[in-house]
């Protein structure tokens, strides 16, 4: 897949995922980021612009893009551990990757211990994503499952409480417990929970508003319920 952006492909080192490919801006006087490169023994190549930006399909890279291993999910099961308490978050239909994207972010810097994605109607991880998470994609946990409802039914019967959003629910997002178990789960940037999600959930809770504007951006909303947690 095609990453782009210093931060990204910087912590896509540290991590050790394979680069196959690394183009410079030939511009570039960045020495600090080819040195960089150099000690982490990362070959790269210098060319033009236009060659990255119609790579990156003209996203902002940074003068710097590769060609890199696939990020790869992991089975809940690999996942899961009885012996501590856990947090994970579910993403139910997130189409925009710059939302995924700063989701993540929050996710990492929250220390949730995953983020459990559909295999259906979700926004795959992509260029956009990884550098909207400034390479925070790096350290997080995807976990993909094939039915977001039964996943909520799996994870409760392990003593997890499933907690969801919406805005007519009575409870406020500061009344989220934190010493158990949790699930969080964020809906849609349009419509928000599915019914049959919010069905699922053992509470559902709501961020007050004090401005004339009804919701927040679902990546904003989803770092406000992390951070409770924590």
């Amino acid at each position: 897949m095609i990453i782009y952006g210093k931060n990204v492909i910087k912590e896509a080192i540290l991590n050790q995922r394979k680069i196959y490919k690394l183009y410079i801006d030939e511009k570039s006087s960045d020495f600090k980021f080819m040195n960089f490169l150099t000690q982490n023994n990362i070959k790269f190549e210098k060319t033009n612009k236009g060659f990255l930006n119609n790579l990156t399909q003209n996203a902002v890279h940074n003068g710097v893009v590769a060609e890199a291993k696939d990020y790869e999910y992991l089975e809940l099961e690999a996942v899961l551990d009885n012996s501590k308490i856990q947090k994970f978050l579910m993403l139910d239909e997130i189409q925009d990757p710059h939302n995924l994207g700063a989701i993540l972010r929050s996710v990492e810097a929250t220390n949730f211990d995953g983020v459990i994605l559909s295999k259906k109607h979700q926004v795959p991880l992509t260029g956009a994503v990884a550098k909207t998470s400034s390479g925070a994609i790096e350290y997080v946990k995807l976990i993909l499952v094939s039915n977001l409802y039964q996943t909520i039914l799996k994870l409760q019967e392990n003593n997890f409480i499933a907690i969801g959003t919406d805005g007519l629910a009575t409870k406020s997002y500061k009344e989220i417990p934190k010493n158990e178990n949790i699930l969080i789960i964020m809906g849609n940037e349009g419509y928000g929970l599915r019914p049959l999600i919010k069905k699922g959930c053992d509470m559902l809770v709501s961020i007050p508003m004090q401005g004339k504007v009804n919701s927040l951006n679902v990546s904003v909303a989803t770092a406000l319920l992390l951070y409770e947690t924590v």
